[in-house]
């Protein structure tokens, strides 16, 4: 009965330090920019990928939207990418928020199934870190700063 017992817990062991290896791979789409451009996801494969649902209405995606324009602006060098996707937001107010905020990485309007494929975004903003071989390595809800994302990226890159 011990060998048993000591063979499941081994087993068990095993199992769990299998799981928590395996990477998450980040769900694959397609949508259209504001411009009307195709986004690949896997386009932006071997690169890091910032993944940022937000929209126009909410005040912490207001916050953050600068320290991620800086931070692209000052990072897209080094192959990390943002791809933003605006939730229940109007289109024309987008365009206006793009120009407004001087955003410079691609934005996409949320074709809601988007919103299922990352398991159902329940709050804005809401930002997975999508590493260079196309896993998610973090998930993250609420306003990120630069400080935040260049921290957040550091086990990616």
């Amino acid at each position: 009965m011990r060998k048993i017992l000591v063979l499941f817990i081994s087993l068990l062991f095993l199992f769990s330090a299998c799981t928590k290896a395996r990477a998450t791979e980040a769900p694959d789409f397609t949508l259209k920019d504001t411009e009307g451009k195709t986004i690949h996801l896997a386009n932006y494969r071997g690169k890091a990928v910032i993944l940022n649902f937000w929209a126009t209405w909410c005040p912490p995606c207001l916050v953050e939207i600068p320290d991620f324009v800086r931070f692209y602006n000052n990072s897209r060098k080094k192959g990390i990418e943002i791809i933003g996707i605006a939730v229940s937001s109007n289109p024309q107010e987008i365009k206006k928020f793009i120009k407004e905020y001087k955003i410079t990485y691609p934005v996409c309007v949320s074709d809601r199934k988007i919103e299922l494929l990352y398991g159902g975004i329940r709050a804005v903003p809401t930002t997975f870190i999508i590493d260079r071989k196309g896993n998610i390595h973090s998930k993250r809800l609420g306003a990120i700063s630069e400080a935040e994302l260049q921290k957040l990226l550091e086990g990616v890159l």
